[in-house]
């Protein structure tokens, strides 16, 4: 991969797209993201049993589509619900029912979003969010590994995690990425206002 040594976050975050758009289209695509898949099922099989809240993402540029694995998480109970963001404004998200089908409105960055005064799909509180990275790192803190995303530059999943956190301490918010997209410090180093991820999902497994 490229060096980005040096480079400002926005300089990263095109040279990172860039990449992941190469890496899309090659052989290695395939068996990285089934590997990621494979993980996810593995994870909503266990865990997910609990769970009955998701928030998954509408993939653009070259994310990786988990929608068919939790689509399936969803018809195994009528109980179960997904739900995909919607920007507000001041710039956080609020989170609403999604079911296939659904007719979905572009906002100003292109990302479908669910109709907020649809009243057949209320807001909900996800006790699990599933975050795309363009980039990730890892720190370490008193023996403890810590995950950051390197997201778009908006600064919405942090704001947004900061509030439902409060709200509920025992959310999960997983950052789905590949390992070629781990950054170094010298490359990107998280700040004070970027919330930590709880989880990572990559080809290699979930990472706490």
């Amino acid at each position: 991969m490229a060096d980005m040594h040096g480079n400002s976050p926005k300089t990263l975050r095109q040279e990172l797209l860039k990449q992941r758009k190469e890496f899309a289209a090659g052989n290695n695509y395939a068996p990285a993201s089934g590997a990621i898949i494979t993980s996810l099922n593995t994870f909503l099989e266990n865990e997910g049993a609990y769970l009955k809240a998701i928030a998954l993402y509408w993939p653009i540029q070259d994310e990786l589509d988990l929608r068919p694995a939790l689509i399936e998480w969803s018809n195994q109970s009528a109980d179960r619900q997904l739900a995909l963001p919607f920007a507000r404004p001041d710039k956080q998200l609020d989170f609403y029912r999604w079911a296939t089908g659904d007719s979905l409105i572009p906002n100003q960055h292109g990302v479908p979003e669910p109709d907020p005064n649809n009243p057949n799909r209320p807001a909900i509180s996800p006790e699990c969010i599933l975050i795309p990275c363009v980039g990730w790192s890892r720190s370490e803190l008193n023996g403890k590994s810590r995950y950051w995303r390197f997201g778009y530059g908006g600064g919405y999943f942090d704001r947004t995690l900061s509030v439902l956190r409060k709200k509920n301490p025992k959310l999960i918010c997983i950052g789905i990425g590949f390992g070629w997209q781990k950054l170094n410090g010298n490359q990107w180093t998280a700040q004070n206002h970027d919330e930590p991820l709880d989880k990572l999902l990559t080809e290699s497994g979930l990472h706490h």
